[in-house]
């Protein structure tokens, strides 16, 4: 039975209802033990966090996916949780209690991650109740988190047996410091922004006042410079860090100071009489045709000078605590330095020692980095020991969340051996095992991996999975799952202290695609669903969290984690730029549901989607869609006015009539091409073919064709059968057009009378019909026909609704036939009447054409011929004016390459324009004859 449906569709009233019924009745995973399995995982959201614009494309691509091989009888499942967002989520809950004057050293460890765990309860579910209202079909009833006790337990599995297999250590390495979060972050969590700066020069005098011939030569080798100094130059842009210099390097084929490779000079900062000598020495590194040619080598805070102290033997000293402050820890300044020269000049001295010496200066122990810069630059040029300083703009490093500049700091840490991690996933991608699309980023795939550095994944935080290390008194260390574990290593009465740090929040998302499913456990889903079948994922985490998959797949599973990784583009605003606060350009996912439907809005994320290519948005775009499901909407309210209703077959019903075969094939045609398009992850051009389909040639065409079957007088036969092939052709739409729009398709099922099941449920269409060619080659040419006639009267300025008399000089055999036993329909859409097979009376006429037949069409007395023509003419010389303006002006590259991007696209886009409407009017005015 049939629900009439409302005359005005409205988004809000159905998608609340339809959600919780799919929910509720646990549509969202069948039970189908037998079917061919199909599984994706959805990238783990922040817990923190809320739905962006970013999140709608990425599940509103994997739900198409979903959903089409759910209807085509897969065991369809999508794996869907948050990630427990390690810094994030501390920041948050931290925000709260200073909001309170309240701050998280208040508490043990052990209450602020209780007090993580009530905020995850309360508020951490927003963006889970936000991706509902997408849509996205997601298996909630095994909805993970990655803090769970069993995701948990697979994590300390996979920290031990990669430390028992020597692929995790423990190293004194330069890492990100993030003074503000007070912890470690990757190089991928750092953005370089460039600041406006300044290089300082400074004089580092040569031991005991030593000179030397300083001498420059030109390119020919001629003397431009020669001179006696007692000093070398360097320059920095960190003049704070000098205070840690172990050494000053040239490249070893610099002649300008060959005389003094192998003495010390002295940093020229601090109490005179202690001020440090270190030496200089010789090195790949310094480039000499870069300032003074003479680096200063900082390890401890500077990543390039860290290898350059590592292949030298030089001491790195680390200046800085966890603050960025300067240190005020250790030895009186006096006595550090004093050690210092012992070690510069030779004597031996261990890593623990070389950590524990302060080389800061007692007057600037305690300060902010960037105070102390201030005063050893005021204290240097004080000494007549600076020669210049220069304006620069500097590249520095940010921390993504924390917001401030990144210190490099020499520390302890954990580190996976990324390097060996990374072979098999690169010989998978190289073999084709794992399928990267678009195919062009196996590239920049290939570039970072085959480079890859040590991973560190400690992170100084209390929210997280803690490191599951101990260490005695004397810092052996002992790793294992539990405690008690360790403590056997480590043998009774062994005083043991857990190491303090939590793991890297990717660390544990890299075992999404298999610890969600059970493991450690071998369990049926494990065996089913791994490998998965396919990840869809923005390119932007690539390697935070792509590239860590196939690395833990590979180490944990034996094999590769999905068959295919799909990456997809950015959502950029309307100008092309990136969206950004600071920029007042976001666009809120929810605010076009609120006002356009989840299912418009999911339409314009598929039908943009350019395997990978970024998205601009326009929400004209997602206004048009709303239209798109409007319209079907109504041709839905026509079906049912004309007894139209639910079809009971998935087979093809059986057709006389020439529209019901058209349409008929019109729908194979549509499936086919639908399918190609999602086996190759096409998601434009799958959404373009059921949209063209759905708009073009059910909406416009068949419901056109068949209205004359349902007009009074009109063969029962043939109404009955048109019912059904119409109800049929609605129903495969429905099912097809269901991964995108899913709420609107859904109710539209249920409208057109009563179903055995919900279409989410529904099995993909297969017509299995044979149409008559004839048949459907006659409707196509009278669509040809129509066209043509429409776009003819339109360029003319003549009324759509007139009827006009055409002539058919040379018909074709198919002209002739459709003709003879269509002209009501002819006349009824291309208002022609009477058609003519002949020739046609000399005087003005426009030619029309349908296939290879061509029409000529009289125009005396329809309109002023010579009016028109001079119209055209005027218009034409305007628009081909215009046209050849901003041809011109995309011809110069100065416009080009000095405008702004936006104003070159108008011009493009304008010269388009000018350049289409030209020919439109003088295809106009050759109609005229």
């Amino acid at each position: 039975m049939t629900k009439e449906l409302d005359k005005t569709f409205d988004p809000a009233a159905i998608e609340a209802k339809w959600y919780a019924h799919w929910e509720q009745t646990g549509a969202f995973r069948p039970s189908r033990p037998d079917a061919e399995p199909f599984t994706i995982v959805n990238p783990p959201p922040n817990v923190t966090g809320s739905l962006h614009i970013g999140h709608a494309l990425d599940n509103t691509l994997q739900d198409v996916v979903i959903r089409y091989e759910r209807l085509r009888g897969k065991d369809a499942l999508w794996v869907v949780g948050t990630d427990h967002a390690g810094i994030a989520t501390q920041m948050v809950v931290e925000r709260q209690l200073e909001e309170r004057q309240d701050k998280r050293t208040n508490y043990s460890r052990e209450e602020f991650v209780q007090k993580v765990w009530e905020w995850k309860e309360e508020s951490g579910g927003t963006i889970t109740r936000q991706l509902r209202r997408l849509g996205c079909s997601m298996d909630w009833s095994r909805e993970q988190f990655t803090m769970d006790e069993h995701f948990t337990k697979a994590v300390l599995k996979v920290f031990v047996d990669l430390y028992n297999k020597g692929l995790i250590y423990r190293d004194k390495r330069l890492v990100n410091w993030d003074p503000k979060l007070k912890t470690a972050i990757s190089d991928l969590e750092v953005e370089s922004r460039d600041v406006n700066g300044h290089m300082w020069h400074f004089k580092y005098p040569l031991e005991g006042g030593e000179t030397y011939i300083y001498i420059e030569r030109d390119a020919d080798g001629n003397i431009v410079l020669e001179e006696e100094r007692d000093y070398i130059s360097i320059a920095t842009t960190r003049p704070e860090t000098m205070l840690g210099d172990g050494a000053v390097a040239v490249h070893p084929d610099d002649a300008r100071y060959a005389p003094i490779v192998g003495k010390l000079c002295e940093i020229p900062v601090g109490p005179k009489e202690h001020r440090r000598l270190i030496p200089i020495i010789t090195d790949e590194y310094p480039d000499p045709d870069f300032g003074s040619g003479a680096v200063k080598i900082t390890g401890a805070h500077d990543e390039n000078d860290f290898g350059v102290a590592q292949r030298n033997r030089i001491p790195m000293y680390r200046l800085m605590d966890e603050a960025a402050a300067m240190r005020s820890d250790g030895l009186p300044y006096a006595e550090a330095a004093a050690r210092a020269l012992e070690i510069a000049r030779g004597a031996e001295a261990d890593a623990a020692e070389i950590d524990a010496l302060n080389l800061v200066p007692d007057e600037y122990r305690g300060l902010d980095r960037y105070e102390a810069r201030k005063r050893v630059v005021a204290d240097i040029d004080a000494d007549g020991l600076m020669i210049k300083v220069e304006d620069k703009v500097i590249t520095q490093p940010f921390g993504d969340r924390g917001g401030v500049v990144i210190e490099p700091m020499l520390m302890d840490q954990w580190y996976v051996n990324a390097a060996e991690l990374a072979k098999k996933p690169i010989n998978a991608v190289k073999s084709g095992e794992i399928e990267i699309v678009p195919k062009s980023w196996e590239k920049t795939f290939f570039n970072w991996m085959e480079n890859i550095q040590p991973w560190c994944v400690s992170r100084q935080l209390w929210w997280g999975h803690r490191i599951p290390a101990w260490y005695d008194a004397e810092g052996n260390v002992f790793v294992a799952e539990t405690e008690a574990e360790a403590q056997a290593q480590a043998g009774d009465g062994v005083a043991l202290t857990r190491d303090e740090d939590v793991l890297d929040t990717w660390f544990s998302s890299a075992l999404w695609p298999f610890a969600t499913l059970g493991w450690p456990e071998r369990t049926d889903l494990l065996e089913k669903h791994y490998p998965n079948d396919l990840l869809i994922s923005g390119f932007d985490i690539l390697f935070f969290w792509d590239a860590r998959m196939m690395m833990a797949g590979y180490f944990n599973m034996g094999e590769r984690p999905w068959n295919k990784l799909y990456l997809h583009g950015l959502v950029r605003a309307a100008d092309g730029q990136k969206m950004s606060k600071s920029k007042g350009n976001v666009v809120d996912p929810l605010g076009l549901i609120d006002k356009y439907g989840a299912d418009a809005l999911r339409f314009f994320m598929a039908a943009m989607e350019s395997q990978g290519r970024d998205i601009k948005m326009d929400e004209k775009r997602v206004e048009g869609y709303r239209n798109f499901a409007t319209k079907l909407w109504n041709a839905t309210r026509f079906c049912q006015a004309n007894g139209i209703g639910a079809s009971t077959t998935i087979k093809a019903p059986e057709a006389r009539l020439a529209a019901n075969q058209w349409i008929i094939g019109e729908v194979q045609q549509t499936v086919e091409a639908l399918d190609a398009a999602m086996a190759d992850l096409r998601f434009d051009a799958a959404a373009n073919t059921i949209y063209q389909f759905a708009w073009s040639r059910f909406c416009d065409w068949y419901l056109e064709l068949i209205k004359p079957v349902f007009a009074d007088g009109a063969s029962e036969t043939a109404a009955a059968e048109t019912r059904k092939v119409a109800g049929w052709a609605l129903d495969q739409i429905l099912v097809m057009l269901h991964p995108f729009m899913p709420f609107i398709t859904e109710e539209l099922w249920h409208a057109l009378g009563t179903r055995q099941y919900d279409l989410i449920l529904a099995q993909w269409p297969n017509p299995r019909a044979n149409v008559s060619k004839p048949a459907t080659d006659a409707i196509d040419w009278v669509i040809d026909l129509t066209t043509s006639v429409r776009s003819a009267k339109n360029e003319l300025g003549i009324p759509p609704g007139a009827k006009l008399v055409a002539y058919l000089p040379a018909p074709s055999d198919l002209a002739s036939s459709t003709i003879e036993r269509s002209s009501a329909a002819i006349e009824r859409l291309a208002r022609l009447t009477p058609v003519t097979l002949g020739d046609a009376p000399a005087g003005p006429a426009m030619q029309v054409t349908a296939g290879s037949d061509v029409f000529v069409i009289p125009l005396e007395g329809i309109i002023d011929i010579d009016a028109e023509r001079a119209r055209l003419e005027k218009a034409l010389a305007a628009s081909q004016k215009e046209a050849k303006s901003l041809e011109g002006r995309l011809g110069n590259p100065n416009f080009v390459e000095r405008a702004a991007p936006e104003a070159v696209e108008k011009a493009r886009a304008d010269h388009a324009h000018h350049a289409a409407e030209a020919e439109r009017l003088q295809a106009a005015l050759e109609r005229l004859g």
